[in-house]
């Protein structure tokens, strides 16, 4: 962990030190990065035998996640227009 934070902390630095400077192959650079990334992260999950004899079991404990915080943001949003819709009628009067 303390690595990522050095690792971190020197782009931090190199970032300020070359904030002056027109760096327009950046944006190609960390795209090209996150491809490489995703790509080798998929290699490392399609090798475990292990994750992939679950994944039945993990695609439907995501699903049941993904639902339920979907559902609760829904129905939290709801409550908060309704708050929000009451007191603007309350301040009218």
């Amino acid at each position: 962990m303390l690595k990522i934070v050095l690792v971190m902390l020197c782009g931090m630095g190199a970032g300020y030190l070359l904030r002056k400077r027109s760096l327009k192959i950046v944006p190609s650079l960390i795209s090209v990065l996150i491809w490489v990334l995703l790509f080798l992260l998929g290699t490392e999950v399609g090798g475990d035998k292990r994750l992939i004899h679950s994944l039945s079991t993990l695609g439907l404990e995501a699903l049941v996640l993904s639902v339920g915080g979907v559902c609760g943001s829904v129905l939290l949003a709801w409550i908060l227009w309704k708050n929000i819709k009451h007191e603007t009628k309350s301040h009218d009067r």
